[in-house]
């Protein structure tokens, strides 16, 4: 029953976070290995937990994907499907053994994202006005290579797609969303199905997961205009910094 209770709670404030500032894999992962779940498993079926979210995102942005954009909507989308699932292959490729090894460095990577996310964003968009659209092969590349990241590891992704974006020439906050959004969604949705197909998954876990983190979903997203970002931002910094340590001190 504690373990239930730890799931779902984890879960609820990952997905509170998830709709203020992003952050609700740093809780998720966790809470899933302090039940016994193995690493590999965990990251899967946390991944999985927290698709209803993408999901939700980018049907909510939805229009701020019309007209025309480059790359194409479609293009993205294959591009999105094809680096999630070599993200994906590529986490079920790795044991669970160098999987504990690597996610302390994945954690201060993504806290280090969260951490200095904001300003980069903020700075590529200042001087967006002064530099030339990326060649499609450089974007197709970026988009790629972000999602291979997220078909691998999910933690700080949207706050690395837009900083991508903004290093492509995107200057529209609400299209970069819809399109972080909408990216997100697609990786996720291929990397959790291969993740199912090969069996990491540990439905019961991630079913009950999913409906705390809905639950927590809302309430975050009612509690957002009386919640200061740089705040809950900062909360997510530590509580990053706090898991990489635990992990670092557990693998090593």
């Amino acid at each position: 029953m504690l373990d239930w209770a730890l799931l779902g709670g984890a879960a609820a404030l990952a997905g509170a976070l998830n709709a203020v500032a992003g952050g609700g894999s740093f809780l998720t992962l966790p809470a899933l290995a302090m039940v016994g779940v193995p690493l590999v498993s965990a990251n899967a079926t946390g991944t999985a937990a927290l698709l209803p979210g993408y999901l939700a995102g980018a049907w909510a942005l939805r229009k701020e994907l019309s007209g025309p954009m480059s790359p194409s909507l479609l293009r993205l989308g294959v591009l999105s499907v094809l680096g999630g699932a070599v993200g994906a292959a590529l986490l079920l490729s790795t044991s669970n053994h160098a999987f504990a090894r690597i996610v302390p460095w994945l954690l201060l990577a993504a806290t280090l994202l969260f951490a200095i996310g904001p300003g980069l964003v903020r700075r590529r968009l200042a001087t967006a006005d002064n530099r030339k659209p990326r060649g499609r092969w450089i974007a197709d590349l970026g988009i790629v290579a972000v999602a291979v990241y997220g078909g691998y590891f999910n933690g700080g992704l949207g706050i690395l797609l837009l900083a991508v974006l903004g290093a492509l020439g995107h200057t529209d906050m609400g299209r970069m969303n819809g399109i972080k959004n909408f990216v997100s969604a697609i990786l996720t949705l291929i990397a959790v199905a291969i993740y199912a197909a090969s069996g990491a998954i540990v439905w019961t876990h991630a079913l009950w997961m999913a409906l705390g983190a809905m639950v927590g979903g809302y309430a975050g997203g009612m509690a957002a205009r009386r919640l200061k970002p740089d705040v809950v931002r900062g909360f997510v910094v530590l509580t990053g910094l706090v898991m990489t340590a635990a992990f670092l001190l557990k693998a090593y």
